[in-house]
């Protein structure tokens, strides 16, 4: 029997017995937040990004970066928690095997998938915009005189997409509407 144990009547806690408690506190918070994913060949995913900040930065910094980006298909599973990616040509100088921690699963449903408009456009593939109505009116104040205004609805457009324009350049370019 050692001395601590005669003394108090317990075994003493050693640093390790700590060592261990500690860890399997950490290890229980840690799979809190854990998920246990599992992605099958064909699945789509999105690609954490906020990760890699050193290697690209989309054009944004900071918090308007992006966090994920595209969908991309599952080519094979390497291991237990990574897979392979099938990534696109511009990302080339990516390696395509990534943990399942960087990757989110899309989930798609297909009643909010919204159909484009097909918009007829030129040799140049661009398109002109064509006033369809006026909307509203609108005398707009200034120091020494009045400007008025007109909301027009462009085709093509929804009627969120409606601007103001002046009225009297309006006129000489669409008399048709007035």
């Amino acid at each position: 029997m050692a001395p601590y144990e005669s003394l108090y009547g317990r075994i003493c806690r050693s640093p390790i017995g700590w060592f261990e408690a500690a860890q399997s506190r950490q290890k229980f918070y840690a799979d809190k937040r854990r998920r246990d994913l599992v992605f099958t060949i064909g699945d789509k995913v999105f690609l954490r990004v906020s990760l890699m900040k050193s290697v690209m930065q989309f054009g944004k910094r900071g918090k308007l970066s992006p966090r994920f980006i595209g969908l991309y298909e599952v080519l094979d599973r390497v291991g237990a928690v990574a897979y392979r990616l099938a990534l696109p040509p511009e990302l080339f100088f990516i390696h395509p095997m990534f943990h399942i921690s960087m990757l989110r699963k899309c989930i798609s449903d297909s009643s909010r998938v919204l159909e484009a408009p097909i918009i007829p456009l030129n040799e140049k593939l661009s398109y002109e915009e064509e006033p369809m109505a006026i909307v509203d009116r609108q005398v707009r104040k200034l120091r020494s005189k009045e400007i008025e205004f007109v909301k027009v609805l462009w085709r093509n457009n929804t009627f969120e997409e409606a601007t103001w324009e002046i009225e009297n350049t309006m006129r000489v370019k669409y008399p048709h509407l007035f």
